[in-house]
């Protein structure tokens, strides 16, 4: 009976001790499942944040007392001011920038190219502003411009000429790449009319197909603009390499 008691015993123990191993198991998976927690909730937050702060801004302002780039440029400024990750958060601003001025320029009859061109260009200024993507903020925000356009029924390939236009002023003013910003603006402008509807996507196609060769011209325009070389530069020294002209060789008859 006492071997049984002490069997028994021990096995009541060892129980415990798993038991307790098994809590402090689950505690520790728990422990690790609550950290990881934090972030993307603080992300949905951030983000939360950000598009009130950017809703409340376009429904308190008057467009055409503040401006459309000034109102554009300090609403983003302002509501990335503490976020922690810029970068995923200035898309979405820039989208929903777009949309507000696009929105409440509707709401007073004004001009939505207009509006959309200092939108864009306010969001991009903003994006060099903070040390966002300026590309990709051109993007976002032609492409909010032109998606808010086709749900007020408005003009989709005048605004999105206008975005583009707005992200070629933006570009030269923060001294980026014209090409490459405004590739950007088409891109997410085409992109936003897509998905509108066929005869949206290829109206912006047609519009932007002149706009893309104004840019085209604009670049030029600023690289013939660049310092010229010098008579003594690399074109001059080939010029000096360049064989003379056949009529001052000599032939191999007059050779000998």
């Amino acid at each position: 009976m006492g071997g049984l008691r002490e069997l028994s015993r021990a096995a009541g123990e060892e129980g415990a001790m798993a038991r307790k191993a098994k809590d402090a198991m689950g505690a520790t998976r728990a422990g690790r499942r609550s950290s990881r927690r934090p972030r993307p909730a603080r992300r949905r937050a951030d983000a939360r944040g950000v598009q009130r702060a950017i809703h409340d801004a376009f429904n308190r302002s008057d467009l055409i007392g503040v401006g459309v780039l000034n109102l554009a440029r300090n609403t983003i400024v302002t509501a990335l001011a503490g976020v922690q990750d810029v970068g995923a958060e200035l898309g979405g601003a820039a989208v929903a920038v777009a949309r507000g001025a696009i929105r409440a320029a509707y709401r007073i009859s004004g001009d939505l190219g207009s509006v959309a061109r200092e939108a864009v260009r306010g969001t991009i200024t903003a994006a060099k502003e903070i040390g966002g993507d300026v590309g990709g903020a051109a993007n976002s925000a032609a492409q909010g411009a032109v998606k808010a356009t086709g749900e007020v029924r408005g003009d989709v390939a005048t605004v999105a000429r206008r975005a583009v236009e707005g992200s070629i002023a933006a570009a030269r003013e923060i001294g980026s790449d014209v090409g490459v910003v405004a590739k950007n603006a088409a891109a997410g402008a085409i992109e936003a009319a897509d998905r509108i509807g066929l005869a949206a996507g290829r109206a912006v196609r047609t519009t932007l197909a002149t706009t893309v060769a104004g840019v085209r011209s604009l670049v030029d325009d600023a690289q013939s603009r660049a310092p010229t070389r010098t008579a003594d530069g690399p074109r001059a020294r080939r010029a000096k390499d360049r064989p003379q002209p056949r009529t001052t060789r000599k032939g191999p008859k007059q050779a000998r």
